[in-house]
């Protein structure tokens, strides 16, 4: 019962996709039904041409229809376009809404749902899933609205004829009902089951294709052919049961349809309907029974069509009713001082048991360096992430200039901090477009060129065919790693945020740049307060306050020197990296 409450709300609501095209959606009808129409007055004229034209030799008559059939197609072709084009248009104007609206909530998710979703099967539901949706809204409309009316003109033509040889019809009504709801439910479910495995397909493609130096580095050709033939394969049994399901419905009601026929015949061979019935009655019944079968047929196969396309609709709706990032915060802020303070945090990462911060408490004063270091995992990472509200603590309160996070607008609050981490997202454009990337306001080729030289962008752009107009490609693919390193933190210098994260930085930095870079960062930390999550402790050596975090808790913290006299953590750190005895 649920199940079908939920059906029932779900096509409701994807009608509601259409109330916004009322008119070409009249007008299609208007087609459709007109297209049938004149199938079913062609059809009609059966019994007068075999009784009064054949039967009478009357010759006026079948001149008539000889003059009127080719106007008649004329027509006919006219109402075809009209209800083709109109429902074709109606369902590309849907899928491209769907579309828009699936993207912009993908980029208005919290972090906590993209951690847990694969790549692949969020693009299927923008590409496969809405071409589900357009059969539907399409396709499936314009059949079940043409064929629909074809089917009730030919049992008004029978009935007209012959109301006792037609009768049949409504006893195996029911019969074809029963059948068609019982396959809708399977269709149902096996088109969810193909949907969620051309996820998993493209999930397969898209990690064999971004890692394909992994793969042919390890050998792992056969591991990534065999975990994709499974997928492949798997995608195909549902394909065939959908087939299955298809043709044993069609072929079910197509026999019901000829047992109905038959009766019609037997019932016709009688002799008390022999004498009422004249050839044209009984040629016109039979021609109708005969023709109805095709489309009984389409409407049988259509509704595969439409139950794919809710079932599709069922998977993008899911994602739709998700909540955007919650942002409850109502303060906007200009520019921040940058005074930073955790007061007791608490957090643990969504579906974990062991918490990533635990009571972690720390003040970072305006314009101050504070430098995370500690093993990996160890939460040096989380702080930032914290900091920039892509998650909320459990417990505790993280404040900027002595106000929660949670009171802060959250695009106001994201435009006061730069971050350089060691994984660079880069876009598919110019160089020039990366480094502006998110500026507040409209940036200067200036200000941009002053970001670059501060950066040393400029060393590795004159090999560039259009320098800092080149298109580097996905994610900067035809960049190195050092490269795209610097070119984030050009974008950071051009945002001039009053907080600087940087997270591992320098990671894919030579020696040689990562001391130039060095120079460029400690000019920039003079002007704003700086958290710094760093591996190699020469990068922090000068920071304010170094502190020591390790299982989610902070446990030393102080300049360099007075750490290394204290001969704890750090100093065992630093050992570790410098050869000190």
């Amino acid at each position: 019962m649920q199940q079908t409450d939920t059906s029932a709300s779900q096509v409701k609501r994807f009608l509601r996709y259409l109330r916004d095209f009322k008119l070409p959606f009249f007008a299609a009808i208007v087609g459709m039904i007109g297209y049938s129409a004149v199938d079913t007055f062609v059809f009609a004229q059966l019994q007068p041409m075999i009784d009064e034209s054949l039967g009478n030799n009357d010759h006026e008559y079948l001149r008539l229809a000889a003059f009127a059939i080719v106007p008649l197609f004329i027509i006919r072709g006219l109402f075809n376009f009209l209800g083709t084009f109109t429902l074709t248009w109606i369902g590309s104007q849907v899928v491209m809404r769907m579309r828009q609206q699936l993207f912009s909530k993908y980029i208005h998710l919290p972090v906590s749902f993209h951690d847990t979703q694969a790549v692949g099967s969020l693009i299927s539901k923008v590409t496969y899933d809405t071409e589900q949706v357009a059969n539907a809204s399409g396709k499936a409309l314009l059949t079940l609205v043409r064929e629909g009316a074809l089917v009730i003109g030919l049992l008004a033509v029978m009935f007209y004829y012959s109301w006792q040889l037609s009768l049949i019809f409504l006893l195996i009504g029911p019969l074809v009902a029963v059948i068609v709801s019982v396959v809708s439910k399977r269709f149902r479910v096996v088109s969810k089951n193909i949907q969620q495995s051309m996820g998993n397909l493209t999930s397969a493609v898209e990690q064999a294709v971004k890692g394909h130096k992994v793969v042919i580095m390890f050998g792992g050709q056969k591991i990534e052919q065999k975990r994709f033939a499974q997928k492949n394969n798997h995608n195909r049994q549902q394909t065939m049961k959908l087939a299955v399901t298809q043709i044993l419905s069609v072929s079910s009601i197509q026999v019901i349809a000829s047992i109905a026929l038959a009766v019609v015949l037997y019932i016709a061979s009688t002799p008390g309907m022999l004498e009422k019935l004249t050839a044209g009655v009984f040629i016109n019944v039979v021609f109708c029974m005969v023709m109805l079968l095709k489309p009984l047929k389409q409407l049988t196969t259509i509704n595969n069509e439409f139950q794919k396309g809710m079932a599709a609709c069922s998977s993008i709706f899911d994602i739709l009713d998700r909540s955007d990032e919650a942002d409850s915060g109502g303060l906007k802020l200009e520019r921040a001082k940058g005074k930073i303070e955790f007061d007791n945090v608490t957090f643990t990462y969504p579906g974990k048991h062991t918490p990533a911060l635990t009571k972690v408490s720390f003040k970072a004063e305006p314009g101050q360096s504070i430098a995370l270091v500690g093993r990996s995992g160890s939460g040096k990472s989380t702080i930032s992430s914290l900091l920039t509200r892509f998650y909320s603590p459990q417990q505790g309160q993280v404040k900027l200039d002595d106000k929660s996070l949670e009171t802060i607008d959250l695009k106001s609050l994201r435009a006061q901090f730069a971050v350089v981490s060691q994984n660079v997202t880069l876009f598919n454009d110019s160089i020039a477009n990366n480094i502006a990337y998110g500026a507040k306001e409209t940036v200067s080729r200036e200000q941009i060129e002053h970001a670059v030289k501060m950066a040393h962008v400029e060393e590795f752009l004159d090999n560039l065919p259009d320098g800092l107009d080149t298109v580097i490609g996905e994610n900067g693919l035809m960049l190195s790693g050092g490269q795209r390193q610097r070119i984030a933190i050009a974008r950071a210098i051009l945002a001039d945020a009053p907080i600087l994260i940087l997270d591992e930085a320098t990671s894919a930095l030579d020696t040689e740049s990562e001391r130039l870079i060095q120079d460029a960062l400690e000019t920039l930390q003079q002007k704003c307060t700086s958290i710094v999550v760093a591996h190699r402790l020469s990068t922090i050596e000068n920071a304010d306050v170094i502190m020591v975090v390790e299982q989610g808790r902070i446990i030393e913290s102080g300049k360099h020197d007075e750490l290394l006299e204290k001969g704890g953590h750090y100093a065992q750190l630093h050992a570790l990296q410098f050869g000190d005895h």
